[in-house]
């Protein structure tokens, strides 16, 4: 089946419809398929080879479950007339990115801090978008880590399900939004993951080695005449984060808005840029859709290509 017309169609349904409630959505599958595995797991007191070996094992189990059935979906909508077909599998790759959603979430905490509710955007930031304290955040703070997470969740969120689909189809996006949602939920370091989420993590890192990088180049396409400080910020700051991955899409979108994006005691990206206001989350969120808009054209233009070359 052509996937050009898959991807379109799906951003088509992420734009119009958003994401389905959760009792039909299969990453919310994956999520309870995981915390149920995880009631099993071997206590934080056991060796910690046996804490990565389960959790290796909750990800080689799910990762091949839901290429299996993505596999078995896409050979049954082969039997579908093709515009019948193209629909349900976009339908199918939807749930496995949130571009609406995540708008949305940056939205909301947008309108709040332009209503000067600290608390209300303390609330939806840690709502929807990150997982650490918000409490003593000021609202500089709040506009930062959500303008980090647009752009984190710009290549783990949108991106990177796109990639997969354009070089696997749809088991490839189910594995990848799979070993993405266990390692939201277990690559943790506090004492019961640390060894337990160990292999999530690192297969996660591998597995975003690519989209990240992808991510930050189409942000810096995308920042138009500020594209120069955006690759500028991108080279050098890439790399203060921790993680392999995140520093790449967040330190293009610090230098194509012109912000300093910083975490006390981590990091901070663009350290020589202002800090961002509240009105600079929607700058975000308007980058982020240019982003998307550029990787889809981006995978049309690759997969063109790559269908000529096999005929």
């Amino acid at each position: 089946m052509s996937r050009i017309p898959v991807i379109l169609l799906a951003l088509l349904l992420d734009a119009l419809f958003g994401d389905p409630p959760n009792r039909w959505h299969p990453v919310a599958w994956m999520g309870s398929a995981i915390a149920r595995a995880q009631r099993y797991a071997p206590s934080p007191d056991a060796p910690p080879a046996r804490q990565m070996l389960f959790g290796g094992a909750v990800i080689a189990s799910g990762v091949m479950g839901v290429a299996a059935a993505g596999a078995l979906l896409a050979r049954w909508l082969t039997r579908l007339p093709r515009p019948v077909a193209w629909l349900l599998e976009a339908a199918l790759l939807k749930t496995t990115f949130s571009l609406r959603g995540l708008s949305r979430a940056a939205g909301q905490i947008a309108d709040a801090l332009a209503e000067e509710d600290l608390p209300a955007a303390r609330h939806w930031l840690s709502w929807h978008l990150v997982s650490r304290n918000t409490d003593d955040l000021d609202a500089s703070q709040i506009a930062a880590a959500a303008i980090e997470s647009v752009a984190e969740n710009a290549s783990d969120g949108v991106i990177a399900p796109l990639v997969f689909y354009a070089a696997g189809g749809l088991p490839a996006a189910l594995a990848y939004r799979f070993l993405n949602t266990a390692d939201a939920m277990l690559g943790y370091r506090d004492a019961a993951r640390e060894w337990l989420g160990k292999l999530p993590a690192r297969l996660d890192d591998a597995a975003n080695l690519i989209p990240a990088r992808v991510t930050a180049l189409l942000i810096v396409a995308a920042a138009g005449k500020d594209a120069p400080r955006a690759w500028r910020i991108w080279r050098r700051d890439a790399r203060l984060t921790a993680s392999p991955n995140a520093g790449h899409p967040m330190s293009a979108m610090a230098g194509a808005l012109g912000v300093r994006l910083e975490k006390k005691d981590h990091y901070a990206l663009g350290a020589d840029l202002r800090p961002p206001r509240p009105d600079d989350i929607p700058r975000a969120v308007r980058l982020l859709r240019t982003t998307v808009a550029a990787g889809a054209l981006l995978l049309t233009i690759s997969l063109l290509i790559l269908t000529r070359k096999r005929s």
